[in-house]
């Protein structure tokens, strides 16, 4: 069994915390191949994307 990963975590009001979070798992993909995921909130809720693959299969344009 394989287990490692790699968590980033970014709060900063009125920014693009997506795309800094999808930068921030690129440098961290060494750490887990098999699968990436990100989790956002403007407040009200939650909104999440996640796929098997690295970072830059998982999310496109699109998807930030």
């Amino acid at each position: 069994m394989r287990e490692s990963c790699g968590i980033f975590g970014v709060y900063a009001p009125g920014v693009d915390v997506a795309r800094l979070t999808f930068f921030g798992l690129f440098a961290l993909q060494h750490r887990g191949q098999e699968s990436a995921g990100i989790a956002v909130t403007d407040g009200n809720g939650v909104k999440m994307r996640g796929s098997m693959g690295l970072v830059s299969q998982a999310f496109t344009e699109n998807h930030l």
